[in-house]
């Protein structure tokens, strides 16, 4: 039951990375660009709770925790920065 879970958990993950992808060469706008490398992010902490749930070890969810952690306030860097127009 895991095992496909995790299969599922690893293909959802790749969509959303690829989406994401396009979402970043694409654009138009730099929110665009910033949502995408949330969903980046995202994918990643998915990812690592995938990996402590299939191994069992904890580690990865204290990676998870960091991940989240530095990309939600990279997220709010980047928003004020475009918010502001690159002016300080």
């Amino acid at each position: 039951m895991i095992a496909a879970a995790m299969v599922v958990l690893v293909i959802a993950a790749l969509v959303a990375t690829a989406l994401a992808t396009v979402r970043i060469v694409k654009g138009p706008l730099h929110a665009d660009r910033i949502v995408a490398l949330d969903i980046f992010l995202a994918a990643a902490v998915a990812l690592c709770v995938g990996a402590s749930l299939t191994t069992g070890r904890t580690v990865f969810l204290d990676v998870a925790i960091g991940l989240a952690l530095v990309g939600f306030v990279a997220t709010v860097g980047w928003a004020r920065l475009v918010d502001k127009g690159g002016r300080t």
